[in-house]
This record gives structure tokens, sequence and C-alpha cells, in this order.
């Protein structure tokens, strides 16, 4: 029989969360690394175990001083994923996934409404690649074009039932990938990094 005195159990329990805390940290960069825009899916459903880990990252998303600025609205209804599709024509993909999530920001908690609720996107997109689902943002605010963003978020508003002083912000489709995209040819990492100032590399 092993016997540790406190200090040994501390530095035990210590290695262990370190270790713990080590594969959190790669299973997100191994996210951030696999994650594409996936607009074609397979029929199977996402179970309630993995839907409800979506919740979680979605309601444990940053936000400007903790103001509940977002709120979301989880969607499995086939049908009513069907009509959502038809918010824009470059959501078309919708009819096909298996849940939604329709992000919402409210202009009155928060200034930083916006930038809080595209962070919680980004959560959710990040948490369904380490779950094997894939994901695709489909944009509902429209910052450059007023009117066209109204004819959006008024068309999402009057399906889910949101109410007016609300903002649609995104919806985001989820489900399992049909298939497995190859990796992104990306730009040299030189064109966007500046290191201690502005174009010093």
């Amino acid at each position: 029989m092993l016997n540790y005195n406190s200090k040994q159990i501390g530095f035990i329990a210590y290695g262990a969360n370190f270790l713990e805390w080590m594969v959190i940290v790669m299973d997100v960069l191994s996210a951030i690394e696999k994650r594409r825009e996936i607009t074609a899916y397979k029929e199977n459903p996402i179970s309630e175990e993995d839907l409800s880990k979506l919740k979680t990252a979605l309601y444990q998303s940053p936000t400007g001083n903790n103001l509940p600025s977002r709120e979301f609205i989880l969607i499995t209804n086939k049908s009513l994923l069907a009509q959502l599709s038809k918010t824009t024509p470059y959501m078309r993909w919708l009819e096909q996934a298996a849940a939604g999530a329709a992000i919402i920001g409210r202009e009155e908690v928060s200034k930083y409404w916006l930038q809080d609720a595209s962070i919680a996107g980004g959560y959710l997109w990040l948490a369904a690649t380490s779950l094997g689902l894939g994901a695709a943002w489909g944009a509902v605010y429209h910052a450059e074009d007023q009117q066209e963003s109204a004819q959006r978020e008024s068309y999402v508003r009057n399906l889910l039932g949101i109410p007016e002083k609300y903002r649609v912000v995104a919806i985001l489709g989820l489900g399992y990938p049909a298939s497995d995209p190859p990796p992104k040819e990306m730009y040299a990492e030189d064109a966007v990094f500046h290191s201690n100032g502005f174009n010093v590399r």
C-alpha cells in the first residue's frame, strides 16, 4: 500500500488537473484547425446529449460585463428549418440540417450585443466540430444594408415569434457532415500578422 503526505497528494491532484487542462487545450486547437463550413449533412439526428453540450457552449460564451446581451433559439423541427432556409438565397442548406441555432441580440442590454452574439456563434461552431458535427453560419443581420437586414430579421422574427426589440444576428445550421472536406488553402501568415507595431514583421 502506498502512503502519500498532504503535499504529495496536492501535487498529484495538480498534475492530474494540469493534464486534463492540456487535453482541453489540445481539443480546442484541434477543433480550430478542423473547422470548416459544412453545408451538406447526413440525415442522422443529433443526440440529446450532444445538443445539451452545444447549449453549454452557447451559455458559457463570454459577454461584455457578463451581461445577457444575446439569447438563443434551438430548432430541431425539420419543417421550421425548411422555412428558415428561405431567409436569404444563401441559406438553402439549412433545410438539410439536423438542427439550427438562432442567435438574437438585445441592444438595450449592452452596446456590445453584436460582438457578444458573434462570439457565441464561434463557440458553438467549435463545440460542434469537437463533437464530430458540421456547422455553417447563416448571416441574418446585415451591417451594410439596413433595408435587407430589416427584411431578413422580420422574416425570422415572424417564424420564431421573436419580439421586435431583439436583433436577429444569425442562424447556424448543425448536423453530421455528408463528406469530410479537405483543409483550406490558407494565405501566408505574414499577410495578417504584425509584431509590436503595424507592418513590423
